[in-house]
């Protein structure tokens, strides 16, 4: 069997390597890939904006399932343009994903199914959103309503950091902004939830805390993630049942009455308030750096389970998960979130020697003359599994201790609030 998978960062390169272990695929394709996909699969630079490139590609090299990473392809509509030519894909379509695509799509649903979120204001100009903020209570949320790679979210502590949310946003930031949402803030605990659909039946995923801070701590400017570790300390049985009857149920059943079926993977970002959860956002793919943290605890055969979401058989599909931690640690370029350097040498990647549940996922990389560079913001993704979050981080600082990258930084206190120093 012959599978594709879109995308470029440390989230594909975990889906590349857990299909690479699957005996029914015989080979993968990555478009485009990077330096750590290229280990496992045949890297293929497409214009990704051009859906037909990908569909002759497909077609011409007759692969059969096609799994989509990252969130654009997705919300651009990707899925029903494959199926429309009987092409096999994993992931939501075009109007599920506006789950992502817009987060205001998804507030309306919160109103409408009595979903617990955060109370929210929809602005679509600069006056009419600074008139707001003079008289509002501090903290609050300034979001961007469309895709922002995960930046495109401002707590704001004062009137003066809340003019500039809204003066970047509508100057486009983020893309176009013909709104923003302004939500109150929520103060509790962050966790990442996943669940897998194939349209009628919803299997758990796994669950898992990001930490989207660039600095210690969980200060400093958001990030597309720093590092997670999973399973969040929060989950227990009563939770997650109110996660799904609350939030994850009214959600798919409010698609369904506008005609359509969730396919894929859902990710549910929630701020947990004396054991209630709270919806912050909806992620239509994986998380990252959650996927590289969840996908080695995986025990099932990942092709399988793509298989039967895409065939709606998912209810007749085992996913047996390792009762173990995993702790990941990504290692950025200096000066991300903001300006940083590009094509800078990684000259000791060859003496990483990875032990038995040691993975290292590339993000931004790629491969100029046979030495491998970065091209990214976040670079490699460290995630060690084991018995212990503090035994798994401790590993990964040797690894990158190894490495000794100089171009590079990375976050020391992943997963601070479940290790006991």
């Amino acid at each position: 069997m012959k599978v594709g998978i879109i995308g470029s960062g440390g989230r594909e390169h975990a889906i590349c390597h857990a299909l690479s272990k699957s005996k029914k695929i015989d080979k993968i394709y990555c478009f485009p890939g990077n330096a750590g996909t290229a280990q496992n699969a045949t890297n293929i630079n497409l214009n990704l904006d051009n859906f037909n490139e990908l569909k002759n590609f497909t077609l011409s090299n007759k692969i059969d399932l096609i799994v989509v990473g990252p969130e654009k392809p997705l919300v651009d509509g990707i899925v029903d343009f494959l199926e429309k030519h009987n092409i096999k894909v994993f992931g939501p379509n075009k109007i599920a994903s506006q789950l992502e695509g817009s987060k205001i799509f998804t507030k309306k649903l919160c109103e409408k199914y009595k979903i617990p979120t955060a109370k929210f204001g929809i602005f679509k100009n600069n006056n009419d959103a600074k008139k707001f903020i003079e008289k509002t209570n501090y903290p609050l949320v300034i979001k961007a309503d469309g895709l922002a790679s995960g930046k495109g979210v401002y707590i704001c502590d004062d009137k003066v950091e809340a003019q500039l949310a809204i003066k970047e946003i509508f100057e486009g930031k983020f893309g176009k902004a013909e709104n923003l949402l302004i939500e109150e803030f929520l103060k509790g605990e962050e966790m990442s939830f996943f669940i897998i659909s194939d349209g009628k039946t919803i299997k758990n995923f796994q669950t898992a805390q990001d930490h989207k801070r660039v600095l210690e701590g969980d200060k400093g400017k958001n990030t597309g993630g720093m590092g997670a570790y999973s399973p969040s300390r929060l989950i227990n049985n009563k939770l997650e049942k109110k996660i799904l009857d609350k939030i994850v149920k009214p959600t798919i059943k409010g698609l369904k009455e506008i005609g359509t079926n969730y396919k894929g993977f859902l990710y549910v970002g929630l701020m947990i308030i004396k054991d209630e959860p709270y919806l912050i956002e909806y992620n239509v793919r994986m998380g990252d750096p959650e996927c590289q943290t969840i996908l080695p605890k995986l025990d099932s055969d990942l092709l399988d389970i793509f298989i039967a979401c895409c065939d709606e058989k998912l209810d007749t599909t085992e996913i047996k998960w390792r009762n173990k931690k995993s702790l990941c640690v990504v290692l950025c370029s200096k000066g991300y979130p903001e300006k940083f350097k590009k094509n800078i040498l990684i000259n000791n990647i060859d003496k990483i020697k990875l032990d038995n549940d040691e993975y290292c996922y590339h993000a931004g990389t790629k491969i100029i003359e046979r030495a491998i560079y970065a091209n990214g913001g976040r670079v490699l993704n460290f995630i060690c599994v084991s018995e212990d979050f503090h035994k798994s981080r401790n590993k990964i600082f040797n690894l990158i201790k190894l490495l000794n990258w100089d171009s590079g930084f990375f976050r020391k206190d992943i997963g601070y609030k479940v290790i006991n120093e």
